[in-house]
């Protein structure tokens, strides 16, 4: 029954990429709007729910207490963006695709799939570790995986990471409001219940916005043209095996409670997290590809899922 629980969270992302798929073929999405939904998430949903998902299951306390823990999935992450790094140069992945390619290498999605995962698999216990692993993955994605995605977008271009114009992507709004969630919760600010409630609606739209946008980019994409290619096997390798067993492997140097592990387990075994191809679309970058690889992951993540759970 559990495990059925896990895959039917799956299918619910995989029936809204084909619901955005289906409504475009029948017009009533298209490009345009695809970028109306790009904005959207990026510049409202997002940020709404880091604050929401943030303030509204952190305390400074429990930051303190569970903080420990922080350091397996920010050692794996970062063990995995230095594998992604030297895989994508062995490889040879195209110049135009490599910050894509090493952002979907090393992070998950570890909120819109991972946390409801988590919910069926553990209950609301492993709510915390979810958010812990979530605060890891986020950091890393919104500054080294959106540089890298952001460079991609300017292939032709020479780019550095301290440029004023690089500043302003990395701390892009849903990286503000993570951070500005983060400094309320140390310094115990507690923000009106309306407040809170508005960024929770605002944030709720963050998944089936992505979703709709997926399907509306994959109807444009030429399937013919996308072929199984070292990269997206790698990708593959990457997601379902190398960042998992990173976390066992870490598990073993820094002890930590039985749960934690399991949900860190489960969060690293994740798909391409969603926001990739839309965050590859409004920098320019190669949001198809993007997009194809995201839905590729999140099918494939209905058999990794059991067999994780069998190991665990």
């Amino acid at each position: 029954m559990v495990v059925l629980n896990a895959i039917g969270s799956v299918l619910s992302i995989v029936i809204m990429i084909c619901t955005g798929y289906v409504l475009t073929k029948f017009k009533w999405l298209n490009e345009n709007i695809s970028k109306v939904f790009s904005k959207l998430v990026c510049n409202v949903a997002l940020p709404c729910l880091m604050i929401s998902n943030l303030m509204g299951n952190f305390t400074r306390d429990k930051l303190d207490h569970i903080g420990k823990g922080l350091i397996i999935p920010v050692l794996s992450m970062a063990i995995g963006y230095i594998l992604a790094i030297l895989i994508s140069k062995i490889i040879k992945v195209k110049k135009e695709r490599t910050g894509t390619f090493r952002s979907m290498f090393f992070v998950s999605n570890s909120i819109f799939i991972g946390l409801p995962i988590n919910l069926a698999l553990f209950g609301s216990k492993s709510v915390p570790y979810v958010l812990l692993y979530y605060i890891a993955n986020t950091t890393f994605f919104w500054t080294i995986g959106a540089y890298g995605i952001s460079s991609d977008g300017q292939a032709d271009k020479k780019t550095s990471i301290f440029s004023k114009k690089t500043l302003n992507r990395i701390f892009s709004p849903p990286l503000m409001g993570f951070i500005i969630a983060m400094i309320f919760i140390f310094c115990g600010i507690k923000l009106p219940k309306f407040v809170m409630d508005t960024c929770k609606y605002f944030g709720d739209m963050t998944t089936p916005l992505s979703m709709l946008f997926i399907g509306i980019t994959i109807y444009y994409v030429d399937i013919k043209k996308i072929k199984m290619s070292k990269d997206i096997f790698f990708v593959l390798i990457g997601r379902f095996i190398i960042s998992p067993v990173l976390i066992i492997f870490l598990a073993g140097f820094f002890p930590i409670p039985e749960l934690m592990k399991k949900v860190f387990i489960i969060q690293a075994a994740m798909p391409v997290m969603t926001n990739t191809s839309i965050v590859a679309k409004a920098y320019g970058a190669d949001y198809e590809y993007a997009a194809v690889v995201t839905s590729l992951t999140t099918a494939l993540s209905l058999l990794v899922i059991p067999i994780y759970m069998a190991i665990i």
